[in-house]
């Protein structure tokens, strides 16, 4: 598992300013630093990709590069992943992408569920997926997001990215996702409350993002 804020980096100021109830009523401000978290973590994740070389002309001569040897597709988990999502996209600028709607259903550790509704995904067959879901919280929810996308193809690998992750999330994808898949997240926090939200967290991304949702 890859934590991006192991290393200090400038990251640190984007989730820093994510947290900060001061900053919360700027959703343009939520959705740029949303946006930038995923260019970084997009760029750690483009590490661990298969290269190989390329010939180009400059203006001067001949060269060779190494460029991605990957056919990419970046799943977001709707609504919250979008400004997340949108950061990989722009770093995999020639990514297929598919969207997976999941909404949260209950209000404490016992009874949360996640109910799935849209999904739209190309096929998956011998690509690189990317799956975009900023709080992993239960985990519930990607669970089952990985459950809907396998009728699409059997992915060559499988990357897995949040912005913050819970322990409890962790440890729920281990003991109920048989792929083998990278785990990768901006920060890994101390726990879930009660209700089942990330402690310290920074509250709900979709309506910091997009504003309240009415349930």
């Amino acid at each position: 598992m890859f934590i991006l804020n192991e290393t200090d980096s400038i990251a640190n100021h984007f989730l820093a300013d994510l947290r900060n109830v001061s900053t919360h009523q700027d959703r343009e401000k939520f959705r740029n630093n949303l946006h930038r978290l995923g260019q970084l973590l997009a760029y750690e994740v483009s590490k661990s990709l298969n290269y190989k070389s390329n010939s180009i002309q400059t203006p001067m001569t001949e060269t060779h590069v190494n460029m991605m040897a990957e056919d990419v597709v970046l799943i977001s988990i709707l609504r919250a992943a979008e400004p997340f999502a949108n950061g990989f996209l722009s770093m995999f600028s020639n990514a297929e992408v598919g969207f997976v709607g999941v909404s949260r259903k209950g209000h404490d550790m016992a009874n949360i569920e996640a109910d799935l509704g849209y999904i739209a995904c190309p096929n998956l067959d011998g690509k690189t997926l990317i799956v975009v879901d900023p709080m992993l919280a239960t985990g519930k929810s990607l669970v089952e997001s990985l459950k809907a996308l396998a009728p699409y193809g059997q992915p060559k690998q499988t990357h897995l990215a949040s912005l913050i992750a819970a322990p409890e999330g962790i440890e729920f994808l281990k003991q109920n996702v048989a792929i083998d898949c990278n785990f990768w997240t901006c920060a890994l926090d101390k726990e879930l409350n009660e209700k089942g939200y990330i402690v310290p967290g920074l509250g709900d991304a979709g309506d910091l993002s997009f504003g309240v949702k009415v349930d």
